[in-house]
């Protein structure tokens, strides 16, 4: 099974490596109202608090839409916000979860992809996500991301108190 899912990944990022050739990262001037936040929980379990910070700042609670990613999701599993996982794609990158396609599909001002590891799945859904700004993490490949904020993905506030910072300087808040 970690072969198949090192196969699965492997063709994955091969797919979305071609389709990122043909970026074009030109992003409008309109104001930022409308936040998706984009979490790998399997290094980050602090989303309430990120959430939290983002509400600080002015932001609605119900203006901020969160997808989580697992390695793992179990059965019975029950959880607060929307979550999948590498089974939730197939082999082709098509997902099939209706809370993915349904998130990917919303067209966020800025979406906040939070996550420092490269995961094919992750980095699915933030190429497919029609968002106007995106920002993240350096170590991400650089054509998902407008703006990268080079922290530690442990701490949130940090990350917030930067990301809020520039947003004001490109008159984005």
């Amino acid at each position: 099974m970690p072969f198949l899912n090192f196969l699965k990944n492997y063709l994955l990022k091969r797919k979305l490596k071609n389709s990122l050739a043909n970026v074009i990262n030109a992003f409008p001037d309109q104001k930022i109202r409308t936040i998706g936040i984009l979490i790998d929980e399997s290094y980050f379990s602090d989303r309430d608090g990120l959430v939290q910070e983002l509400v600080q700042q002015g932001f609605s609670q119900e203006n901020i839409g969160i997808l989580v990613y697992k390695d793992k999701v179990k059965k019975n599993e029950i959880f607060d916000y929307p979550t999948f996982s590498l089974k939730d794609v197939n082999w082709i990158g098509d997902i099939e979860k209706a809370e993915v396609t349904t998130f990917v599909t919303q067209n966020f001002d800025l979406l906040i992809n939070y996550y420092n590891i490269e995961r094919a799945a992750l980095l699915l859904v933030s190429q497919r996500t029609k968002a106007n700004f995106k920002v993240g993490f350096p170590t991400i490949d650089k054509r998902i991301n407008h703006f990268m904020i080079n922290t530690d993905a442990e701490n949130y506030k940090v990350f917030s108190d930067e990301l809020f910072r520039y947003l004001k300087i490109l008159n984005k808040i």
